[in-house]
């Protein structure tokens, strides 16, 4: 709502003011005629003033019409029109502004209702244009942008929706544009602030990206398999090639399993003669001092070892 500016009702008060005083002044020279005479005047002399003076302010432009035709476009600041004769209709604002509208159940291209809210951003640029060609150009705006986005949704499949909100937002702007130029209007921006979609879709749909992710973990874990399955094929070939390497991986590997909580350790008969340990008795002397050498703990086990057929 546009405040009314104080200035012409200061003129008005003035201007009175000194009509009665001068009144006064006539009143005690000449008599009681010509003081009401002046009172009168005065008043029609101010009232004239109040309704010359108008006051745009700095982002607003007025249209001007003299006898019912546009005469001039004025503003901002302070200027003047012959009362009675000229009048102000419209004070269009300059500003940017916003007008959020919404569809409502309305179908995709592939039969989807949804629910799409959204937020214009827009300014006039040619205020003739605006206060002339078109009843009420904000109203206009509103209903060009509803029907646009309608449009552009019924044309939209509901996938490319939800994932490509800036190229619907861009085409969405360029046909609201087109329709709001010849009304002087140019839009800068569409926001698509949400999409609804029915409850049951939505559950559908969270069940598919579910389904989709453990997919792709499975593929992730079936890669790494083979990942490990091509290493360990690497160090036999490396571990064939050097006995010696293979002996100590074996021996790291026998003394790493005693030094846990375990209390049975399964070795291969073939793996404690290729390591050269001196037998079975060897590897149970190996076991005996390992688990005397390992911190204490509150229950402790000797280890045992079984040698595998």
């Amino acid at each position: 709502m546009r405040q009314a500016s104080m200035v012409p009702t200061a003129v008005f008060f003035l201007a009175v003011a000194v009509g009665w005083a001068a009144a006064g002044l006539a009143y005690a020279a000449a008599g009681a005629a010509p003081s009401v005479w002046i009172a009168v005047i005065s008043f029609a002399v101010a009232l004239l003033l109040a309704a010359a003076i108008k006051i745009a302010n700095q982002w607003e432009r007025a249209i001007v019409l003299r006898l019912g035709r546009f005469s001039a476009l004025r503003g901002p600041g302070l200027f003047l029109i012959i009362p009675i004769i000229d009048s102000v209709p419209y004070w269009i604002d300059l500003r940017v502004m916003t007008t959020t509208f919404k569809a409502e159940r309305t179908l995709t291209k592939d039969t989807v209702p949804v629910d799409v809210d959204a937020v214009l951003f827009w300014r006039v640029v040619d205020p003739q244009k605006a206060a002339l060609d078109v009843e009420d150009y904000r109203t206009a705006i509103a209903w060009a942008a509803q029907t646009a986005l309608r449009d552009v949704i019924g044309k939209t499949l509901l996938a490319d929706m939800l994932e490509g909100r800036d190229k619907i937002s861009r085409e969405l702007g360029k046909i609201i544009d087109e329709r709001a130029r010849p009304w002087g209007v140019d839009v800068i921006s569409v926001e698509l602030k949400d999409v609804l979609i029915p409850a049951g879709l939505e559950d559908a749909m969270s069940m598919q990206a579910q389904a989709e992710r453990e997919r792709q973990a499975r593929v992730i874990l079936g890669d790494s398999e083979r990942q490990v399955a091509e290493k360990f094929t690497e160090a036999a070939r490396t571990y064939a090639d050097d006995p010696i390497a293979f002996h100590l991986r074996a021996m790291n590997m026998l003394y790493e399993g005693l030094k846990q909580n375990s209390t049975i350790v399964v070795v291969p008969s073939t793996a404690v003669e290729t390591m050269n340990l001196g037998g079975l008795a060897g590897v149970t002397a190996l076991g005996l001092e390992t688990a005397k050498s390992a911190p204490k703990r509150p229950v402790e086990h000797k280890p045992r070892i079984r040698p595998a057929a």
